[in-house]
């Protein structure tokens, strides 16, 4: 079942691109937008990815901070990470249990039979972790909206 907006974002520690848990409480006292994306290298992520990557500023000045959130391994994440330039947390869900709680997973991803990834869905997080705006699809060729996350944020 997934979040709705209201709820406490559940708690849960990951693996960063460095192998080091990362838990959702260090990332608390900001407002945090917990971006999770299907696969790394996959075009839909990587330009999602991007777009969070040259909004950093934006983000800052509102008091914000991006998580990403994949099923991928770190090792694929710092590549991914690497390759784009991107400087703000990636974390490893690949038990998958993170993605589950929060919202869901695609089955048979891209084809891949019993390959399961995290929809892609977009959480605004206040400081003391209530989540005030969700996104969730069902089409993981679909970009977030990504002004909704910064009126969401302001």
């Amino acid at each position: 079942m997934a979040l709705k907006k209201g709820d406490r974002a559940p708690a849960f520690t990951l693996y960063d691109t460095a192998k080091k848990l990362r838990s959702l409480n260090e990332f608390l006292g900001r407002k945090t937008v917990l971006a999770f994306y299907p696969g790394a290298f996959t075009g839909v992520c990587t330009k999602e990815m991007c777009t969070f990557r040259d909004s950093l500023a934006s983000l800052e000045s509102l008091d914000a901070q991006i998580v990403g959130i994949s099923v991928d391994a770190p090792f694929s994440n710092r590549a991914f990470a690497e390759q784009n330039k991107l400087t703000f947390p990636l974390l490893s869900d690949f038990s998958r249990e993170v993605s589950q709680n929060y919202c869901g997973l695609y089955q048979d991803f891209s084809g891949l039979k019993s390959y399961t990834a995290s929809k892609r869905s977009v959480f605004v997080l206040d400081t003391s972790g209530i989540v005030q705006y969700v996104w969730i699809t069902d089409n993981p060729g679909v970009e977030p909206p990504y002004g909704e996350i910064e009126k969401a944020l302001s």
